[in-house]
């Protein structure tokens, strides 16, 4: 069957679910939108790989990479492979040098995965063709709120995945604060496991250190 490549354009918080988030997926080279909701652990492990932010401890999903490199197991891809009474399916395609073999997942467990071995996304047409938005769709979609979400988006870069569009953007620390005081707060923000807040105080510290 024929496998299509999935990308990463974003993280936002649900509108259906309270404290899950939908991780927006795209076709790669084409105009379909595959959203999947997730829970807010896997959502925040998810954003801070994307967003390069290492954790004091590991998470679970840094554990396994680092038992499945222990073992010397590799991740070649990750599929989402099927769609059953709402509920997506997927596998992780490994290998140990000899063999390949499958294992069953979470697509949010398997992406976050995935993601810590930088291998690719894939879906299948049928998953696409039932589940998959089609971007004219999503504009309009979008389009109705946009009036509403105007002054909230003034500062956003549409390209960095969020945890969360309801939330209140922290205070812009910049000018206001010392770059001694800038790493003790992404500190602080680290050790409460605050990784959007942690995101944009570590943007504002390369702004400056730039």
């Amino acid at each position: 069957m024929k496998k299509i490549q999935l990308e990463i354009l974003g993280l936002s918080s649900s509108q259906s679910q309270s404290g899950s988030f939908a991780l927006i997926l795209g076709e790669k080279g084409g105009n379909r939108r595959l959203p999947i909701i997730i829970g807010m652990f896997e959502a925040q492990s998810i954003a801070i790989q994307i967003e390069k932010i290492s954790p004091n401890r590991p998470l679970t999903h840094d554990l396994f990479k680092s038992f499945a490199e222990h073992v010397h197991v590799v991740i070649l891809e990750v599929v989402i492979s099927d769609l059953k009474e709402g509920v997506f399916y997927s596998r992780i395609v490994c290998s140990d040098g000899a063999t390949t073999f499958d294992i069953d997942a979470r697509p949010s467990d398997a992406i976050a995965i995935g993601l810590r071995f930088g291998v690719p996304i894939f879906t299948v047409e049928s998953v696409l063709s039932e589940a998959g938005i089609i971007l004219s769709d999503l504009d309009e979609a979008e389009g109705e709120t946009d009036d509403e979400d105007d002054d909230d988006d003034d500062d956003t870069d549409s390209d960095s995945p969020r945890l969360s569009r309801a939330q209140p953007e922290p205070r812009d620390p910049s000018g206001q604060v010392s770059l001694d005081e800038l790493t003790k707060m992404l500190a602080q923000a680290l050790e409460k496991e605050d990784y959007e807040k942690a995101a944009k105080i570590r943007d504002e510290l390369n702004k400056r250190n730039g």
